[in-house]
């Protein structure tokens, strides 16, 4: 049985860990990009449709402030942005991870010599082949 830190150090050297780091950073890195888009290109043309009324700034207030009381309200203009935030990264992701698949089934698919197939996926094509030559000998034996 190995033990815990065997496993960490084989999951860390895989580079498992490594991968997930980077891509750690360049989501955050990336978020910022989203964030700056959102408020700063997006958010203004929107702003103006709305008689140049800042949506961060937008909230349905439940309780004015009174004295020392805060004002109690519901900041639905930083959520609308949040929404599109989200909506902007995981379509991007979206994207990105439909054209790594696309690479992916084409570097699966023993006919495409374009990309070099794999050697697993080779030999199964290959035992494919041959169990179909073989079926098709047994068939005209018969």
């Amino acid at each position: 049985m190995k033990s815990f830190i065997q496993e960490f150090k084989d999951f860390a050297i895989k580079g498992n860990m490594i991968d997930m780091a980077v891509g750690i950073i360049i989501g955050t890195a990336f978020n910022n990009v989203v964030n700056t888009l959102v408020k700063k290109v997006v958010m203004p043309p929107l702003s103006m449709l709305t008689d140049d009324v800042n949506m961060a700034e937008r909230k349905y207030v439940l309780k004015d402030a009174v004295g020392d009381a805060k004002e109690v309200a519901i900041g639905y203009g930083e959520l609308i942005e949040a929404l599109i935030d989200f909506t902007i990264i995981a379509l991007t992701i979206f994207l990105v991870i439909k054209f790594i698949n696309r690479f992916k089934k084409k570097s699966e698919d023993p006919k495409n010599k374009t990309v070099e197939t794999p050697k697993n996926i080779e030999l199964l094509s290959n035992i494919e082949t041959l169990m179909k030559e073989q079926n098709t000998l047994l068939q005209s034996l018969k």
